[in-house]
């Protein structure tokens, strides 16, 4: 079963980053896609960004292209979600989870695996 802690997140300013962490334990996240979803209050989970495997082709949601990166660290077993530019609708609750299809072509069509969801971060953009 894969387990995903996830840490980062907290209250930043309009403009501002931050960075999550979504990290493996007792597996090699390598061998996994791996994708970042969000949902704020009252309204539906959105995926927004996912990192292939094999290989790292990335993909993002046109709300956050440009502006978030997703990568991997094979040494930390880590995948980042680097949030630059952030807006007030950024907000909501970030989670990451394994996902299919593993070569993570379109993010609205990504399939989270329900027993991986990490425990989930708030994330606040607000002056």
């Amino acid at each position: 079963q894969v387990q995903l802690v996830e840490s980062g997140g907290g209250l930043v300013h309009p403009g501002g980053s931050l960075r999550l962490s979504c990290t493996a334990s007792g597996f090699g996240l390598n061998y996994y896609a791996i994708g970042w979803f969000r949902q704020a209050p009252g309204k539906e989970r959105e995926g927004v960004s996912c990192i292939s495997t094999p290989g790292s082709n990335t993909i993002y949601s046109e709300s956050v292209k440009g502006r978030f990166t997703v990568l991997r660290d094979s040494a930390k077993n880590t995948v980042y979600l680097q949030m630059n530019s952030l807006k007030p609708e950024d907000t909501g609750v970030y989670r990451c989870a394994s996902v299919f299809p593993e070569e993570c072509t379109v993010v609205t069509n990504l399939i989270p695996d329900d027993n991986s969801w990490s425990q989930g971060t708030q994330v606040t953009v607000s002056s």
